[in-house]
């Protein structure tokens, strides 16, 4: 095992590798100066820093069989976690990135990762959201990218040079306005932080060689220890320094308090009160450890398992040499058991990113299947295309697949997908042939339309106008860009020359308007009429009321549904008299032939009279059925009910025949 798999340095014994920073990255110049003391401490053995520098060779032969039974796994993890505090040692609120809600970037839509990008403006510190902000300008540009080439194909299918083309929208717009906002924001963030950083590693530099100093200082070796202790504090208090710097600058730190401590030999009782202040701190934080190991949240606890480390780093320093292997073992025992449950959790997530897998797999042979199948008309392909919506949108909410096969399954998505773009481009391309023809029918009917407009020839482009309006209808779709406007020349073309049509046709049947409000007027007196007691006095003011209705004449053709409801309102007057009804009838009877009768046109009447010929053939049908009806009851008694019942209606049928004759002799006598 290579020292690099060497686990101590979360005792302070060794320099993690970081992302940003190696084992022999130096603080300053000066720090090859602290590798020349630990080589020279540990008899020219050409250990590294890494090793730790102890007094006696007992020290180092612990040290290495400590390093030879450490897991590599152990290593990597604290490696993952010494990372993370290096990033966390710039900025104390950087920390706060752990409580940014995690969601399902993937299965939001360009509209939706915009609002969300600005709920993270808005409600987080802006170093705590690169993460999340990373991720959602991948998934938002993927899927732009999607939707441009969809546009870039269907510019060039229209005939457009690719050279031309160019796209975007509102979405996109402000988008761009917020990554904008998040990169000055950002950059302002780091300008300001980077000084201070800076000027933190120089103050800490600084203790570093302060604490070197005591080891040459002659005096009181509890003055010595007092001023140790408050370069310690002043140490804690020293602020955040570069993440590329924080490991050695940490790891130099310990390596030397260290050695401040072998110096301490001579004072045993001053070192032994840390080494047992240390001692119990360490064993509080394995005892929390021990209990995060029991978490189910592998999170939650990976996360506080970070703090852990980190205050067993900065804020505590060496215990006795006989407590160092066990409590380190003890915590790093820990250490794996909250690493082997995280592991056990992102198998878990594994399989269930192999399980969306196989859902998005299945979602693109859905897509091409669609694709083969060509429709063949407009409404068809419309019924595709919500398909492939929904198979769309099912496919960003499958959620993730394994990393090392999403860009291969994005890249089958989209393939599908423009395959169907494509065939369904290729439709829409022979459609619009046949739009573009439509298109110049419809124009050369609105150019008929605008030429007859201001004709006064009424009878002949009356016709016209009226065909041209069919032929219209009958044309079919045009480009859809086009479709409004040339409907609006159309339509404005036709309403002219039929406003005016209008308009000269109501000037001359002037007269059949002022008769209909004459009608109007005597209708609404007509309601309000009070009969009196005397039937004949009240059939003359009927009588009088329908001559002077006849006497007004005529009315407009869409205005005579009027004569309906004045002649129902008198059968209603008529109806409430108290007289004979079958009198009452025939005077009913006689108002309707007042109306029916005109000297030019006998085909009312003509209808009238069949209608009675009709009924009255039906109702000699039905007497004669009555009639035969009574031979059954040859050998019964006339007063038998069901006898009389038969003879009261043939008497009823007769007495309405007499009423029928006597209504088709008054409609002959009209012709005369």
């Amino acid at each position: 095992m290579s020292e690099n798999d060497n686990l101590q340095d979360a005792d302070g014994k060794k320099e993690v590798v970081s992302p940003e920073t190696t084992p022999t990255q130096p603080i300053e110049n000066d720090t090859s100066t602290v590798d020349n003391e630990v080589r020279k401490d540990q008899d020219s053995t050409l250990e590294s820093v890494e090793s730790k520098a102890e007094s006696s060779d007992d020290v180092k032969d612990d040290t290495t069989e400590v390093a030879l039974e450490t897991p590599a796994i152990k290593d990597k993890l604290v490696d993952e976690i010494e990372a993370s505090n290096a990033e966390d040692a710039e900025d104390e609120s950087n920390a706060e990135r752990h409580e940014v809600e995690e969601k399902d970037y993937h299965a939001m839509s360009m509209a939706e990762l915009t609002t969300e990008f600005g709920r993270l403006l808005g409600s987080h510190k802006i170093q705590t959201i690169s993460k999340h902000v990373n991720e959602i300008k991948s998934e938002f540009n993927a899927k732009f990218s999607e939707l441009l080439d969809e546009k870039k194909e269907e510019f060039i299918e229209d005939g457009g040079n690719e050279i031309d083309f160019y796209y975007t929208n509102d979405t996109k717009k402000q988008f761009n306005s917020y990554y904008k906002t998040y990169k000055q924001n950002i950059n302002a963030y780091y300008k300001e932080r980077e000084q201070n950083l800076k000027q933190n590693l120089d103050t800490r530099l600084a203790i570093i060689e302060e604490i070197k100093g005591l080891l040459s200082v002659e005096e009181n070796m509890g003055t010595t220890y007092k001023t140790f202790k408050e370069l310690q504090e002043k140490w804690r208090n020293a602020g955040p320094i570069p993440r590329d710097k924080y490991n050695n600058a940490w790891n130099t730190y310990h390596h030397h308090v260290e050695r401040f401590y072998d110096f301490l030999h001579l004072n045993n009782d001053l070192r032994d009160m840390d080494f047992k202040h240390n001692y119990d701190q360490k064993i509080k934080i394995i005892e929390r450890a021990e209990e995060l190991a029991e978490d189910e949240n592998t999170n939650r606890s990976f996360r506080e398992l970070q703090v852990l480390h980190k205050l067993w780093k900065e804020e505590l320093g060496p215990v006795s040499k006989e407590h160092r292997e066990a409590i380190w073992e003890r915590f790093s025992n820990a250490t794996k058991l909250i690493h082997d449950k995280r592991q056990a959790y992102f198998a878990d997530m594994d399989k269930a990113h192999e399980k969306n897998l196989e859902r998005k797999e299945e979602i693109i042979a859905q897509i091409e299947a669609i694709a083969e199948d060509k429709a063949n008309s407009h409404s068809g392909w419309q019924k595709k295309i919500k398909e492939i919506e929904a198979l769309r949108e099912a496919f960003f909410k499958a959620g993730k697949v394994p990393l090392k096969v999403n860009e291969s399954t994005w890249a089958k998505f989209k393939a599908a997908v423009r395959t169907f773009n494509r065939s369904k481009n290729s439709f829409y391309k022979e459609l619009k042939k046949d739009q573009y023809e439509n298109l110049k029918k419809k124009k050369d009917l609105i150019q008929i339309a605008e030429d007859n407009k201001d004709s006064e020839d009424f009878a002949t482009v009356t016709p016209l106008m009226k065909k041209i309006q069919n032929e219209w209808k009958k044309i079919g779709h045009v480009p859809r860009r086009d479709s409004d406007k040339i409907w609006k020349q159309f339509k404005t073309a036709c309403n002219h020359y039929f406003d005016r049509m209008h308009a000269q046709r109501k000037a001359q049947d002037q007269h059949l308007y002022e008769a209909f409000d004459k009608k109007v007027k005597l209708l609404d007196d007509l309601k309000v009429m009070e009969l009196t007691e005397d039937p004949k006095a009240d059939i003359k003011t009927l009588q009088d009321k329908i001559a002077e209705w006849k006497a007004i004449g005529y009315v407009p053709q869409n205005k005579r549904y009027i004569d309906g409801k004045f002649y129902k309102a008198i059968d209603d007057k008529f109806d409430k008299l108290k007289m004979d009804k079958s009198k009452l009838e025939m005077i009913k009877f006689e108002s309707k032939l007042e109306n029916l009768a005109d000297s030019d046109d006998t085909r009312l009447l003509d209808n009238e009279q069949n209608f009675i010929r009709k009924r009255i053939s039906e109702i000699k049908s039905e007497i004669n059925q009555l009639e035969n009806n009574l031979q059954f009851f040859s050998n019964v008694k006339s007063d038998n009910p069901l006898v009389k019942d038969v003879h009261k209606n043939i008497a009823n049928h007769k007495k309405e025949l007499d009423t029928w004759k006597a209504k088709l002799s008054k409609v002959r006598g009209m012709y005369s």
